[in-house]
């Protein structure tokens, strides 16, 4: 099949998904999907929105002797998904025989302990290696070749160009989402990753024979679409190789595109059985001093070249940043690169530190998960919790309307800066005020040494009525827009919680509890309700 008629049956399978239109025979709820509305995405589960609270267990963790530990991760931290290996090593031992008993077990025991699932096609690619590949597969490398380095060496990290090892992968990933067709009518599996940090370590691109053949031919038209050119400076009408059309960019862009084109064609295979969302992790970059792709894993979707990956790739349905980065600036730079018009923001990988951006990514995208959450607990013993189990505990019975809220443009969150310094939201009539730290009054005590790591999350159900979420932080208010420079007061101040669909009153806080700066919350999240009026 010819390149444009793969690109058109991608996006009519797109399409159709989006619109609601492709309807599995053997299915009793609708599939997930993802949607746009207005400036923001939803994932939609179950016909309604959802906000994925994961986590991720380590590598070796889908086995049955590992499992019991998993689903006492999921319970004590309260999350409502797990991202979980499936290993195409196990899949398929002998060529062209399947065996999807470790599929089996998971989706059995993942509605047993009422979580969904995100499962990770561990494939072709698992942190630029190939070391998920069968032993077959492994014993040859003549057919399932690997990257070649500009001198000449082999580098532990597959070929894009090798159609054998592709085409293997495909037909696999085809399988395995046809099993889930079958075997998963009520969608425990809300979405798929292909493959896990696609790219190449060690090497831009493949030099070997058949890349060096296609980096001189010219850089095919669907390569411009507006985006691109956008994106990469280039002219929509440029023509010529790809050393001509980039220059000294051309090695990365040109090994992006076929990571890319590669991993589309195993997701369009899945796709065309089961359209389940979508899509690929990506192991970062700097995002501040754009560096060269000998710095990074070269061939991933990182931040420079997410619109190369969007036209290569369209039955991808988003690419996703892992964030182990640190700071503030370069996090949030982060998530702002990849919540855009066309891609949703997730992050299904994030070291454990950087759990005070969860409310940043509730703000602007669908779902949040640590890494390793398995081996973290089992190491902090089962009687202690983290921060993060809280702040599940406390968010989950509000995904759904978390999701919604989002969607609506009613959810505004800030973080503790390293200066600690205060963070103002603008309200319409009113403006919340976010003191960091303990103390009383507005000039909380600080110190240099504590670590800024408190958030806050205002969500505006009226004009006067709030919610507020956070920690080590005070919220108080102030007069803005019409109402500017008059008094105020808190008409009323709620502590509570949600549940079944509602806010649920615990005690009215009034004295102390909002004298002195406002309403303060600790290293544990808390609920508030604020009703406000001007006088």
């Amino acid at each position: 099949m010819k390149n444009n008629a793969k690109w058109l049956i991608c996006q009519m399978l797109v399409a159709m998904m989006v619109a609601g239109q492709y309807v599995q025979a053997q299915t009793s709820t609708p599939v997930p999907r993802i949607i746009r509305k207005g400036n923001h995405h939803t994932l939609e589960v179950d016909g309604k929105p959802f906000f994925m609270l994961g986590g991720q267990v380590g590598n070796s963790s889908n086995w049955p002797s590992m499992l019991p530990g998993v689903w006492d991760t999921m319970k004590t931290m309260h999350a409502n998904t797990l991202e979980i290996p499936i290993y195409w090593e196990e899949v398929e031992p002998v060529q062209g025989s399947y065996d999807f008993s470790s599929v089996q077990r998971i989706l059995d025991q993942a509605r047993e302990n009422k979580v969904r699932l995100i499962l990770l096609w561990f494939a072709t690619w698992k942190n630029g290696s190939n070391h998920y590949m069968p032993e077959w597969m492994k014993k040859d490398s003549k057919q399932y070749y690997n990257v070649t380095s500009i001198k000449g060496t082999p580098v532990d990290s597959p070929s894009p160009h090798a159609k054998a090892t592709m085409e293997a992968d495909a037909k696999a990933f085809r399988e395995f989402m046809a099993y889930l067709k079958e075997k998963d009518p009520q969608h425990t599996v809300i979405m798929v990753q292909v493959e896990n940090e696609p790219g190449t370590w060690g090497s831009i691109r493949d030099y070997g024979k058949e890349a060096q053949k296609l980096f001189a031919q010219q850089v095919p038209s669907e390569v411009f679409t507006t985006s691109v050119c956008k994106e990469l400076g280039v002219d929509k009408n440029a023509k010529g190789s790809w050393a001509q059309v980039f220059g000294e960019r051309a090695d990365e862009y040109f090994h992006a595109w076929h990571v890319a084109k590669y991993i589309n064609y195993v997701a369009q295979a899945g796709k065309e059985v089961n359209p389940l969302p979508l899509f690929v992790n990506v192991a970062l970059r700097d995002p501040l001093t754009n560096p060269t792709a000998d710095n990074y894993e070269s061939g991933g979707a990182t931040d420079n070249v997410i619109s190369l990956w969007k036209a290569a790739a369209p039955c991808i349905d988003m690419v996703s940043p892992d964030i182990y980065l640190r700071g503030d600036e370069t996090v949030l730079k982060v998530i702002d690169l990849y919540a855009r018009d066309d891609n949703a923001l997730m992050v299904p990988e994030t070291g454990s530190a950087n759990s005070k951006y969860l409310y940043k990514v509730i703000e602007k995208g669908i779902g949040f998960s640590p890494f390793g959450v398995d081996k973290r607990r089992q190491a902090l013993g089962n009687a202690t919790r983290d921060a993060l189990s809280y702040e599940y505990e406390l968010l989950d019975p509000m995904n759904q309307e978390l999701a919604r809220w989002a969607a609506e443009g009613r959810i505004q969150t800030v973080i503790e800066p390293e200066d600690h310094s205060e963070q103002h939201i603008s309200l319409g009539e009113w403006e919340a005020i976010i003191i960091f730290g303990g103390g009383r009054g507005n000039n909380s005590a600080q110190s240099a040494e504590r670590a800024a790591n408190g958030k806050a999350m205002i969500i505006r159900l009226s004009d006067n009525e709030f919610l507020g979420i956070g920690t080590n932080c005070r919220f108080t208010f102030n007069t803005a827009g019409k109402n500017k420079g008059r008094a105020w007061q808190y008409l009323k101040v709620k502590e509570g919680k949600w549940e079944n669909g509602e806010f649920k009153m615990s005690r009215i806080l009034n004295g102390d509890e909002t004298d002195w700066g406002g309403p303060q919350v600790g290293e544990i999240p808390n609920l508030l309700h604020f009703t406000l009026v001007a006088r």
